[in-house]
């Protein structure tokens, strides 16, 4: 009998629930400050005389440093504990995005989403390494689905927000109100428990024989996973998921003024209100969706089958999107694009968390996931490039071919389905 969401909460221990409501409260409020970047960035062009090259440049810093965070706040969470790695990733990006609305030029404004960028990437891997190790295998795919479908909670979120705010009190307040995620660390520090996996091995390291004591990051080197028979899954994973950020980044950092924008100049006309609408709907009809419901498609058909048919789903849909007038079909396509070209990354932490040990696992899922951001934090500067050139609309054919590519990928990683963590 299939297990729905609310069974699969109902079967966990509170301790289990509470992680994953600390995970994912986690990753929504990093979506909420993320995209709170592209909602207001026809605003920031204007005010701070910014091109469509360098609106995309400072998208890229952004994912260039969540690359950084994930491997540094990776080597936080395997030596202190993934608890708190995630709370400290949590008051970077909260305090960064404040930061951000005080900006009065172009470099301040790097500095701040440079900044933003590093908590952005620690959350993710310390709070999906958190949830891995505490749920049972039977239940880690869909519980750890659940978290990465907070995303969408957080980007209708910052959609809902940044609308109206930004209407009547200006960019800089949207961004003010970005710091309010810090507040979720006051309750994470009493009620949230520590990853009993990573307490039995820093338990272990701590009783070896004097002068041979080390901590769980020195147990196994980083270098672990450049050496079989890891070594092929690791940039089997990283690739993977460059491709398929590198089309996700370069389609949504610039899918809010592409719908905004006037139709004279290569957008699709949307007002305020409309556009909120849009995003909002996209987020919960498609993204929300499309994430939630990965792990039980790869407990069904596998883990490889499941990102196989998500990818080339979207890889059909992004050119029927580009190439829609009618704000409708906008609205049908936009919603499926959403469901498929954001559900995949739900299999990233499924997979990546059973592939690796505990002992690297939260540096090797930031390394394959933040550093994949790493790598794909050209794209909005591609995209914004060649919009600028040729038009937005023939820009988002280069992600159908990242999905494509992602697609290829696949085939190199391995079936962990039902594999127990070690």
């Amino acid at each position: 009998m299939a297990i729905g969401p609310f069974q699969v909460i109902r079967l966990a221990t509170p301790g289990q629930r509470r992680t994953l409501l600390a995970a994912s409260m986690g990753w929504a409020l990093d979506a909420f400050d993320a995209m709170l970047y592209s909602l207001v960035l026809a605003m920031l062009m204007r005010d701070l005389a910014m091109s469509k090259t360098m609106a995309g440049s400072l998208g890229t810093l952004t994912l260039l440093a969540s690359g950084i965070g994930g491997v540094l706040f990776g080597f936080v969470a395997d030596r202190i504990g993934r608890k708190h790695a995630l709370m400290a990733s949590i008051l970077t990006y909260s305090v960064c995005s404040f930061a951000s609305g005080l900006a009065t030029s172009i470099a301040m404004l790097a500095v701040a989403r440079f900044l933003l960028g590093l908590g952005m990437g620690g959350e993710w891997n310390t709070g999906a390494t958190l949830v891995a190790e505490s749920w049972p295998t039977e239940l880690r795919a869909k519980a750890l689905s659940i978290v990465q479908s907070s995303w969408a909670l957080g980007f209708a979120a910052a959609a809902l927000v940044a609308g109206p705010v930004s209407r009547y009190y200006g960019w800089r307040a949207v961004f003010f109100v970005g710091v309010l995620p810090a507040l979720v660390t006051l309750w994470m520090q009493g009620s949230v428990p520590e990853s009993e996996m990573w307490r039995e091995r820093d338990s272990e390291a701590k009783a070896l024989p004097a002068g041979r004591q080390q901590g769980p990051v020195r147990a196994a080197a980083f270098s672990t996973l450049f050496r079989p028979p890891l070594v092929k899954h690791t940039f089997a994973l990283l690739l993977f998921n460059f491709f398929a950020m590198f089309s996700w980044w370069g389609l949504f950092t610039w899918l809010p003024p592409y719908l905004s924008l006037p139709v004279s100049q290569g957008g699709r006309g949307f007002g305020v209100f409309g556009m909120t609408t849009l995003l909002v709907v996209l987020n919960l009809c498609g993204m929300f969706p499309g994430y939630a419901s990965f792990g039980w498609v790869a407990d069904r058909i596998g883990r490889r089958k499941a990102f196989l048919s998500y990818c080339l789903v979207a890889a059909v849909l992004i050119p029927l999107y580009a190439a829609a007038r009618s704000q409708l079909v906008l609205l049908v396509l936009g919603t499926l694009v959403a469901f498929f070209g954001t559900g995949i990354f739900s299999g990233s932490g499924i997979v990546g968390s059973e592939i690796f040990p505990t002992a690297v696992r939260a540096r090797a899922l930031g390394f394959t996931y933040n550093g994949a951001r790493t790598l794909s934090s050209l794209a909005p500067l591609v995209i914004g490039r060649v919009g600028q050139l040729k038009g937005l609309s023939w820009a988002f054919y280069l992600c159908a071919a990242g999905y494509l590519l992602a697609a290829l990928m696949t085939t190199q990683l391995p079936e962990t389905k039902g594999k127990t963590l070690d």
